[in-house]
């Protein structure tokens, strides 16, 4: 199976590395909008403007992985995965095998690392990051577009709506819902349900502004 990673930056290099790794597709290229192309070559590869990706890499023969961080709310996110669904690409999800994961049901983008503890019971939306080292706990449900850094513990029951930036080491309590496009800072403990669009700070959190996401 032949993989088009969006991006050419650290994410895509990490994409790179665990597809390489891991699965049995076999990265072809990278492409990226055409005015940010830096280089003809990534890791080898070739580079190409993503407004002409189908033209080299057909959707007929190839899949699309897009390897993007956390922006604006993961509103780039958002729309370069609407933009390759368009162009007609399947969109793979990578999991890790050093992930402790039980069948759960994952959308497609995802990119879950090693370490991750996914119990029973719960569903992982579409186009969603989960870095190492996170405990999502049973029965709870992480939205479309979501962004989790390192070592966070959602407990059981919690929805996280979609959009949302959850913070390293933020700490979620059971049943509770995190409002779409929340941005929860590095260090947050959330212990009840949080409205949506709010940047949250501290512990407990406290709402401190608005996210870019409300500007959308």
């Amino acid at each position: 199976m032949k993989l088009v990673i969006f991006g050419a930056a650290e994410i895509a290099q990490l994409a790179h590395f665990y597809f390489k790794r891991d699965t049995p597709f076999r990265v072809a290229a990278f492409c990226v909008d055409g005015a940010y192309i830096k280089e003809p070559t990534f890791e080898g590869l070739p580079v190409v403007p993503f407004e002409n990706v189908t033209k080299e890499f057909s959707p007929d023969e190839h899949h699309m992985f897009l390897a993007v961080s956390y922006s604006q709310v993961n509103r780039l996110r958002a729309e370069k995965y609407e933009q390759a669904k368009k162009k007609g690409y399947k969109l793979p999800t990578y999991i890790s095998p050093k992930a402790t994961y039980y069948g759960t049901p994952v959308g497609d983008n995802c990119f879950i690392f090693e370490d991750n503890t996914i119990q029973p019971f719960c569903r992982i939306g579409n186009n969603v990051t989960l870095w190492s080292g996170n405990h999502i706990g049973h029965h709870s449900t992480i939205g479309d577009h979501c962004f989790i850094s390192s070592h966070v513990v959602i407990s059981g029951g919690v929805v996280v709506e979609p959009y949302c930036f959850l913070g390293v080491n933020t700490s979620v309590r059971d049943h509770v819902t995190i409002g779409e496009r929340s941005v929860i800072g590095m260090g947050g403990m959330v212990t009840k349900s949080l409205e949506p669009g709010g940047v949250y700070v501290g512990a407990p959190v406290k709402r401190t502004g608005e996210s870019e996401g409300q500007k959308i």
